[in-house]
């Protein structure tokens, strides 16, 4: 029964980065970057998750921002 639970704890704590992906890249757009990639750079999870996401542009080449995420609100840090 213990390795059941901790599997299904495992996969749970993967749902918010998947969720966010979406709200990410709008959130990069709203910054004027047409976003190419998503890398995880942080994810906390409990009671209040968050997710910090670098995304990659495509122009300025080399160009990135940083999206913060709580539930499905997202925010540029950088």
């Amino acid at each position: 029964m213990r390795p059941l639970l901790l599997v299904a704890a495992l996969l749970l704590s993967a749902v918010p980065a998947n969720a966010q992906q979406a709200e990410a890249r709008e959130a990069a757009q709203s910054a004027n970057c047409k976003p190419t990639k998503l890398e995880v750079m942080k994810q906390v999870t409990g009671r209040i998750a968050e997710t910090v996401y670098k995304v990659s542009c495509a122009t300025p080449k080399d160009g990135f921002v940083l999206i913060q995420c709580r539930d499905r609100t997202c925010a540029v840090m950088r």
